[in-house]
C-alpha cells in the first residue's frame, strides 16, 4: 500500500517570514505548494504550547526540536548535561541529590558523577560514535542531533544566560553551549537508566578486603536472605514510585463497526519532574517523516505516537537488562579472580570528579574502582549488600554499549504498519527494557517484547545460575513487577553470555526469539511480562523475560477486563467495540480492580467488628464511622469521588509490599483462570481489621476526614493555584495512575500517567488523535504552559490533535517561528 500522505499547504508565506513570523506573530499566510517544505526550519505552535517542527531535512528538524525543548525545558536540560558530563559535584555540592535512573532523588551528586565519570573515560559513547550502524547511529540520527545541538545553542545565545525566565538555572554557571557528545551522553543515560538505580551506588562504592571502604562493611548473607532482600528491596523501590505504563492496541474486530480500523491508547506512566518528563511535539519532513507524539525531553524523536498510518507506545518490561556474576576472590590477593582455573587480575582504574567545598572553593575527590572481564564489580544491587569476602560481584549491562535505541526511535518514526515496527525491532534491538505495543490502519493490533535483552536461554541459565542466582532468577520468591535477575557462576567464562549470530550485537538475546503477538481485537500489556498480552493466546518464551502462568497485577487484570467487556458489549454502555469516547473513558474513569475484589468484604468486615473497635500499635480505634464510608463509595479515583483515599490508605497497609496472591483471599490464584483470581477477600481475617484500622488512625491523625474529597487531598500547587489530581497508585488496578509524593517539600505527584494519547485510524483520511500531557509542555514557572494542561487532565479534558497542515493553520492561537 503506498504510503499517505495528508499534508495540504503550508501556512508560512517564505516572502513575509521575515517580517511577520520571525518575531512569533500570529501567522495570516497565504497557501504554499501541496507537500513543499519551507526554506528554512519553522516551528508552528498550536494551542498549549504544542510545536509543529516542519524543515526539508534531518538537520534542519533536529534544529527546530532543540529550539523548542530548549524554550520550554532550558533548566531541566541543562541539569541534565550536568548530570552526564559528571559535574554535579562541582557546581551543587557533592551531597546533593541526583536521579540518574527511574527513581527520583536516588543517589548523591558524587556518586551520580563518580558512575558517569567513569563512563566518560572509558569513552563508552565515543566509541560507539565511531562505529557504522547498525551499533553506532546512521546518518539521519547524525543529522539530527547535528542540528539539535545547534538549535539549543541559538536558544540559549538568543536569550542568554542571565534572561532564562526560569529561576531554577537563571544566571547559572553551569548553563552553556552544548556539544554533540552532551547529546549522546545524556541518549547514552537515557538507554542505561535500568541499571543505573540498582548498581550506581554499589558500583563507585566497591572496596576490596582491608580497604578504607565509604560505609561500613557487612556480614554475609545466607543464600536465601540475600535474594529475598534483593528482591524485597526492588519490589519497594517499584511501589515508592518507579516508571510504568498502559497501552492497549485494538484491531479491527475491536474497534465499534463502522467507526474505524485500528486504534491505540498510549499511557505511560513517568516522572512529573527532571530529566524523564515527556516533551509532545510533531516533526515533519514533507515526502519522509510525518509523527506526533511524545519523546524523552531532550532527544529530537518521538519515542510514542502515530505516523499517517501506524500508532506506538512502550510500556516497561520485566526483563532485568543486567546480570551479576560471583567470582571467587584470592583471599590473599582479593583483587584477583578465578576463572576456568586460573587466576586473572582485576583492572583498577582511578576515576576523579571536582567537588564544591563548603567554603566555596572547589577539591577533587579521586576513587579507585575496579572491574572484571564481565564488567565492573558492584558492592550492592539496590541498597541489598554483596559483600565482597569470598567473591565479589560483576555486572553485565545489556544496554552498556547500545546507541541503536536512536536508530530505533528514528525508524519507528517512519513506520507505515506493524510489520515496520515489528522489522525495526528486530534489526536494531535497540529498545531498553520496553514493551511495544502497536494498532494500524490495517486493523492489526501488535504485542512486541523485542528488546536488547541478555542472551539467557533457560539451559544456559540452570547450567551456571548460582545458589542465590536461582533464588532470584526462578518464581521461588516471586514479588510483584520484579524482574528475574540472574547471578551466574563467575568462575566458568562459558557462563559468560554468548554471542548470537541473529543479534546485531554481542551478549544479546535472539530478537526472533523474543515474544510477540499480532491479533486483529486487541493486545495490551500494563507492566506484567508477556504472557497475557491477549488471555485467548496465551504466550510462551525465555525466562529471561518475564513469568508464566503466575497471578497478574491489578492493573494487569482491569486493562484485560476493560478491554473485554467493551469489546463485547459488557460494560454498561451503548454499543459494542471501541470508540475514541470509550476509548478516553477507559481510562479516565478511573475504576479500582481492588475495590472490586475487595471492598464489599472490607465493609462486611468493618461492620462485624465488635463494638467498631481495634487495637493496633497500642492504639484503640473504633473504625464504626469507616464503615458508611466506604460502603457509599463508587469504586472510582475520580476528583469528587469520597471514600477513596481512605481505602486507598486501607489497601496500602493491607498488601504492604507483598505479591497480590499472598493477601488473605478466600479463592487463591488459578492460572487456568488468571484474570479473575484470586479473589473474595476474607473479612474475618485480622489482617484485614488492623489494616482498616491504621488506615482510620492515619487519617485522623493529619486532621483528613475519612470521607475527604479525593481532589482535596491529591493535588499539585502551581503558582499557588491547587490543581486537584484524580487517580491512584498502582497497587489499587486503576490505570490512570499516579503516585502522591513530595517535592521540594510540597505535596506533589512524582510518579505517573504522563503524555497521553488516543489514536484511531480509518480506512481512508488522517489519523484522528487526542491527547493530553498531564504536568504540561514547560517545567518553568513563567511559562504559559506551565500547568495549562494539567488543569485540562484535572478535569478529565483532551487536546483534539492538529495533524494536517490545513488543521494547524486553522488555530485560533498559531504562532509560527521560523528559523533563518
Amino acid at each position: 500500500m503506498a504510503r499517505r500522505r495528508f499534508t495540504t499547504r503550508l501556512p508560512v508565506a517564505v516572502a513575509v517570514a521575515a517580517a511577520l513570523l520571525s518575531t512569533m506573530a500570529v501567522a495570516e499566510a497565504p497557501a504554499a505548494a501541496p507537500g513543499a517544505a519551507p526554506d528554512k526550519p519553522t516551528i508552528r505552535y498550536t494551542e498549549y504550547g504544542i510545536p509543529h517542527i516542519i524543515a526539508s531535512n534531518w538537520e534542519g528538524l533536529g534544529e527546530g526540536y532543540g529550539y523548542a525543548a530548549a524554550k520550554d525545558n532550558i533548566c531541566t536540560l541543562a541539569d541534565t548535561y550536568l548530570m552526564v558530563n559528571a559535574q554535579r559535584s562541582r557546581y551543587l555540592g557533592p551531597a546533593g541529590k541526583a536521579s540518574p535512573g527511574e527513581r527520583q532523588n536516588s543517589t548523591t551528586n558524587l556518586n551520580s558523577d563518580l558512575y558517569f565519570q567513569r563512563i566518560n573515560d572509558n569513552r563508552v559513547v565515543e566509541r560507539l560514535l565511531d562505529q557504522p550502524a547498525p551499533n553506532g547511529p546512521e546518518s539521519e540520527v547524525r543529522e539530527g542531533i547535528r542540528g539539535y545541538v545547534q538549535g539549543y545553542n541559538r536558544y540559549l545565545a538568543e536569550t542568554g544566560v542571565n534572561d532564562i525566565s526560569d529561576p531554577a538555572c537563571r544566571g547559572a554557571a553551569w548553563v552553556r553551549p552544548i556539544t554533540e557528545l552532551d547529546v549522546y551522553r545524556h541518549a547514552h543515560a537515557e538507554i542505561i537508566m535500568g541499571s543505573a538505580d540498582p548498581l550506581l551506588d554499589g558500583e563507585v562504592n566497591a572496596v576490596p578486603p582491608g580497604a578504607s571502604a565509604p560505609a561500613a562493611s557487612q556480614p554475609a548473607a545466607s543464600s536465601e536472605e540475600t535474594a529475598a532482600k534483593i528482591r524485597e528491596a526492588m519490589a519497594a523501590a517499584r511501589q515508592e514510585g518507579s516508571m510504568g505504563s498502559n497501552a492497549l492496541a485494538v484491531g479491527a474486530q475491536g474497534v465499534a463497526a463502522g467507526t474505524g480500523t485500528g486504534m491505540l491508547l498510549a499511557n505511560p506512566h513517568f516522572p512529573w519532574q527532571g530529566k524523564n518528563r515527556i516533551w509532545q511535539s510533531q516533526l515533519t519532513i514533507p515526502g519522509r517523516v510525518n509523527v506526533s507524539g511524545g519523546s524523552l525531553l531532550g532527544l529530537p524523536a518521538v519515542n510514542i505516537g502515530h505516523t499517517d498510518d501506524v500508532a506506538w507506545s512502550h510500556t516497561v518490561a520485566t526483563v532485568a537488562p543486567f546480570g551479576l556474576f560471583d567470582v571467587q576472590v584470592d583471599p590473599l590477593h582479593p583483587t584477583n579472580y578465578l576463572v576456568d582455573g586460573a587466576w586473572q587480575p582485576m583492572t583498577s582504574q582511578q576515576v576523579g570528579v571536582d567537588v564544591l567545598n563548603a567554603d566555596g572553593s572547589v577539591g577533587r575527590v579521586t576513587r579507585t574502582l575496579w572491574s572484571t572481564r564481565y564488567g565492573p564489580i558492584t558492592s550492592s544491587v539496590m541498597g541489598t549488600p554483596l559483600p565482597w569476602v569470598v567473591s565479589a560481584h560483576a555486572v553485565r549491562d545489556a544496554n552498556m554499549d547500545n546507541l541503536r535505541a536512536l536508530n530505533t526511535w528514528f525508524h519507528l518514526d517512519q513506520a507505515k504498519d506493524v510489520n515496520d515496527v515489528v522489522n525495526t525491532l528486530e534489526t536494531t534491538e535497540g529498545v531498553p527494557f520496553f514493551n511495544t505495543v502497536a494498532a494500524d490502519r490495517k486493523g492489526i493490533a501488535l504485542y512486541a517484547d523485542i528488546q536488547a535483552a541478555p542472551n539467557i536461554t533457560d539451559a544456559h541459565a540452570q547450567s551456571c545460575l548460582t545458589l542465590t542466582g536461582q533464588l532470584l532468577f526462578n518464581q521461588t520468591l516471586r514479588l510483584p513487577n520484579v524482574p528475574p535477575v540472574s547471578i551466574f557462576d563467575g568462575k566458568r567464562s562459558a557462563c559468560d553470555w554468548p554471542d548470537d549470530p541473529n543479534a546485531p550485537a554481542p551478549g544479546l538475546l535472539d530478537p526472533h526469539k523474543q515474544p510477540r503477538l499480532i491479533r486483529s481485537d486487541f493486545v495490551g500489556n500494563a507492566n506484567d511480562s508477556a504472557w497475557l498480552a491477549n488471555p485467548e493466546q496465551p504466550l510462551a518464551f525465555p525466562r529471561v523475560m518475564g513469568d508464566t502462568a503466575a497471578p497478574r497485577s491489578l492493573r494487569t487484570q482491569e486493562l484485560i477486563l476493560t478491554a473485554q467487556n467493551r469489546i463485547n458489549g459488557n460494560d454498561g454502555l451503548p454499543g459494542r467495540g471501541f470508540t475514541p469516547e470509550t476509548m478516553r473513558q477507559l481510562l479516565f474513569a478511573d475504576r479500582s480492580r481492588a475495590a472490586d475484589l475487595a471492598l464489599d468484604a472490607t465493609v462486611t468486615a468493618c461492620r462485624n467488628t465488635p463494638f467498631g473497635l481495634v487495637l493496633v500499635d497500642g492504639n484503640l480505634v473504633n473504625i464504626s464511622e469507616a464503615c458508611p464510608v466506604l460502603a457509599a463509595w463508587n469504586h472510582t479515583y475520580t476528583a469528587d469521588s469520597r471514600g477513596s483515599w481512605l481505602f486507598e490508605n486501607f489497601w496500602f497497609l493491607l498488601t504492604g509490599g507483598q505479591a497480590i496472591e499472598k493477601l488473605p483471599w478466600r479463592v487463591p490464584f488459578d492460572p487456568k483462570d488468571p484474570v479473575h483470581t484470586p479473589n473474595s477477600l476474607d473479612p474475618g481475617n485480622d489482617a484485614v481489621r488492623n489494616a482498616l484500622a491504621r488506615a482510620v488512625l492515619a487519617l485522623r491523625n493529619s486532621g483528613t476526614a475519612l470521607d475527604a474529597r479525593l481532589g482535596d487531598v491529591q493535588k499539585v500547587t502551581r503558582n499557588g493555584e491547587q490543581i486537584p489530581i484524580h487517580g491512584s497508585i498502582h497497587e489499587l488496578g486503576v490505570l490512570n495512575v499516579v503516585t502522591p509524593g513530595t517535592v521540594d517539600g510540597k505535596l506533589d505527584i512524582t510518579f505517573g500517567s504522563s503524555f497521553i494519547q488516543e489514536t484511531r485510524f480509518t480506512a481512508d483520511g488522517p489519523p484522528q488523535s487526542a491527547s493530553v500531557l498531564a504536568y504540561s509542555q514547560s517545567a518553568n514557572p513563567n511559562s504559559p504552559h506551565y500547568a495549562d494542561q494539567t488543569r485540562l487532565f484535572s478535569a478529565g479534558q483532551w487536546v483534539t490533535e492538529r495533524y494536517t497542515e490545513d488543521q494547524i493553520a486553522a488555530s485560533p492561537v498559531l504562532e509560527v517561528k521560523v528559523l533563518d
